[in-house]
């Protein structure tokens, strides 16, 4: 199927994607705060430049879209048309969360990945259990995890992101 947009419109239109200050992300910031934790957003600084950033608990946290990602959910769906393109540019994404999260995990960071569908979709999370895995994993000074719409589960800091 040929795009419905012509090669301006299109590249208009994918520019206007942000980067921050997302729907998921607006939504994590919001119970961050409410729980009383202070952050900093988008550390240039760090690999990967996470979304958030608590450096009294020596954390950091990324909310990882399902699609860009590879989250094997309800919410990735391999596209139609240009699959080779998006596959790739896909696989590349999560090299990158992989490469990142290393080196946060060896530079002695905690690493946690809220997938969208914990925050968005007919299966998210309450405010309420979200809130206590952050709180829970935030104070607990765990492991690297990852959150989804299974709840918490640790993060292998050594393959794919979303691998429990």
């Amino acid at each position: 199927m040929a795009d419905v947009h012509d090669k301006a419109t299109r590249s208009k239109n994918m520019r206007a994607i942000g980067t921050r200050d997302t729907a998921i992300e607006k939504r994590l910031a919001g119970l961050l705060a409410h729980s009383g934790f202070t952050f900093t957003v988008q550390d240039a600084t760090l690999p990967g430049r996470p979304d958030f950033v608590m450096a009294d608990y020596q954390c950091v946290i990324f909310t990882h879209g399902c699609f860009w990602h590879h989250h094997n959910c309800y919410l990735f769906k391999v596209p139609g048309t240009r699959t080779e393109f998006w596959l790739d540019k896909i696989a590349k994404n999560v090299a990158r969360d992989c490469r990142d999260i290393g080196l946060l995990a060896e530079q002695g960071w905690r690493v946690l990945v809220v997938w969208e569908c914990a925050l968005r979709g007919r299966k998210k999370l309450s405010d309420e259990a979200l809130g206590e895995r952050l709180e829970e994993w935030i104070c607990g000074g765990g492991d690297c995890a990852q959150i989804d719409t299974q709840g918490m589960g640790l993060l292998d800091v050594t393959s794919r992101p979303d691998k429990m």
